[in-house]
């Protein structure tokens, strides 16, 4: 089960956090995360891990309190390290030559002192390889680019064709594993969510900024 953190303060600005460690959940990543902790309650679960990144310790708070289970930390799943882009308004960004490359072409793409999609990409499907257990219940709570890149891996696709998958803020993702190696169950579950939907004509902030998963508002 791959939960990306619920909506964060960064999120609702537009600002690509990165492994900024001081960002919350804003007020309705709150709310979303008490939602999410209700769906995983009806789920026998054996293990849950995260991300080191506060938002992501955030967002499973009210799951771990409900159920009494510990949160072990994965720092393979963290944030992708974006460098000199962190903490930088996505509308800012979205203007600068290297965008075209990663709506494109991730895999070409390393950030200005930072990370490659690449690095990102196998850093991660070791990490939820080691803690998966088949035929039982495994939590992973990570980052909108991460578990796109999971998925992407699952369903044998090129990492280059990652930016057509969407993964909302606190939404659910289901891998089965088997033999060593992952297929897809179901992507970007939010009906959990469904006590928060707004009108979806609404112009948001953020939307078409396919970088760190998106500002899922």
């Amino acid at each position: 089960m791959l939960v990306r953190h619920a909506v964060s303060t960064a999120n609702e600005k537009g600002i690509l956090a990165g492994r900024d460690n001081t960002v919350h959940l804003s007020e309705k990543g709150q709310r979303q995360a008490d939602l999410l902790a209700d769906a995983l309650l009806d789920m026998k679960v054996v293990g849950v891990y995260s991300s080191p990144i506060k938002r992501c310790r955030e967002t499973m708070q009210p799951y771990l309190k409900a159920s009494r289970l510990n949160l072990s930390s994965l720092p393979g799943v963290q944030e992708m390290d974006y460098g000199k882009w962190s903490g930088r308004r996505l509308a800012t960004l979205s203007k600068l030559p290297l965008w075209s490359s990663i709506q494109r072409k991730p895999s070409s793409v390393r950030f200005p002192e930072g990370e490659s999609f690449n690095e990102m990409a196998a850093r991660a499907i070791e990490a939820i390889t080691s803690v998966a257990i088949a035929g039982k219940t495994v939590v992973v709570c990570s980052h909108g680019d991460v578990i796109k890149s999971l998925v992407a891996s699952a369903l044998g696709l090129h990492l280059d064709q990652f930016q057509k998958i969407v993964i909302d803020p606190a939404s659910i993702t289901k891998l089965r594993f088997h033999n060593n190696d992952f297929t897809v169950v179901s992507v970007n579950d939010t009906h959990h969510l469904a006590p928060l939907v707004v009108d979806s004509q609404k112009p948001k902030r953020g939307r078409g900024h396919l970088l760190g998963g998106g500002s899922g508002l």
